[in-house]
């Protein structure tokens, strides 16, 4: 994508929706990172959205630079002091040569220019730099609820994923990576939700607002009561995790 205005852009639509009801990862996550990074000066989120990861990186670097195309995500996203946001493509951050510690890429890798991103990733990073790209795939909650949203995650809306979403599908293993690479620790997300939170969260997925767009109506009527039997009370809290799949390198050379 060359710049804020030919990117493939699923969700600006859904910026404050996904301020809402996205997952959170886990603090965790962030300290091993800044555990293997060479300095604790500047770290780059890419594709930053809402500032999730950025705001998980703030207790270790001084600055943060968090950089997304979408300028509606900058405008959700959620304020730190030591964080900057900036609109900004992966490909060209404007950010200084040699001088990031930590480049991280939270459910954004996906989208890029695989070659492009990787020749600004080495010009930004300083020496041994580190980078992480983080993904993650269908929740799990359990029992009768898995196989409803597996239901709905291939076979309702499965024929509208963009075709990049294989990549997460494959948990990034597919993905060009030419770092040294590193072998993380096991990490998931975990949050407790009631189905409402599960629906609007849902409903943040791009396949539901492109089916919504073709069909005219939301595709989470198709499975609505599916969903009410499986959980059983609306307002009753339930344990929703997310395995993290990692592809975490230091750039050298």
């Amino acid at each position: 994508m060359a710049d804020e205005t030919t990117f493939k852009d699923h969700f600006s639509g859904n910026a404050a929706a996904y301020t809402q009801f996205r997952p959170s990862y886990p603090q965790g996550l962030f300290d091993w990172l800044a555990s293997v990074s060479p300095g604790r000066e500047l770290a780059w989120d890419c594709g930053c959205g809402n500032g999730q990861a950025a705001l998980g990186l703030a207790p270790h670097f001084r600055r943060i630079i968090a950089t997304d195309a979408s300028r509606q995500q900058i405008d959700h996203a959620m304020p730190h002091e030591r964080v900057e946001y900036r609109v900004a493509p992966a490909e060209a951050s404007g950010i200084e040569p040699a001088s990031v510690d930590l480049i991280v890429i939270a459910q954004a890798l996906h989208w890029f220019d695989f070659e492009r991103f990787y020749r600004e990733v080495r010009r930004v990073a300083r020496p041994q730099a580190v980078i992480a790209a983080i993904t993650y795939g269908e929740l799990r909650g359990g029992g009768a609820l898995d196989e409803v949203i597996d239901h709905f995650y291939t076979e309702i809306v499965g024929p509208y994923w963009p075709r990049e979403r294989r990549y997460v599908d494959e948990g990034y293993q597919t993905i060009s990576f030419p770092f040294s690479e590193l072998s993380p620790p096991a990490f998931e997300m975990a949050a407790e939700w009631t189905l409402d939170h599960l629906v609007g969260y849902l409903g943040t997925w791009s396949a539901v607002k492109e089916d919504t767009r073709v069909h005219g109506r939301n595709p989470l009527e198709v499975v609505g009561a599916k969903l009410v039997a499986a959980w059983g009370e609306p307002s009753r809290t339930k344990k929703i995790t997310w395995p993290l799949h990692l592809r975490v390198g230091r750039v050298t050379g």
